[in-house]
């Protein structure tokens, strides 16, 4: 039986906090076919993902 391996971009988003954007993003691209039908989405993903990076460096700089 062979273990389910952690996708290591899963890992991060999870770290994150944006994972559930993340799945949101995808949800939207495979029922729509189509990226460019998800910008509120992707948008609010790139929102959360720009937060956390502001965080973290704020953490560093101190």
């Amino acid at each position: 039986m062979m273990s389910e391996v952690e996708d290591p971009v899963e890992q991060m988003l999870k770290r994150t906090g944006c994972i559930n954007l993340h799945y949101k993003v995808q949800e939207c691209i495979a029922e729509t076919g189509d990226w460019r039908k998800c910008q509120e989405v992707v948008k609010e993903f790139k929102t959360c993902m720009q937060d956390y990076t502001e965080k973290q460096r704020q953490k560093y700089e101190k």
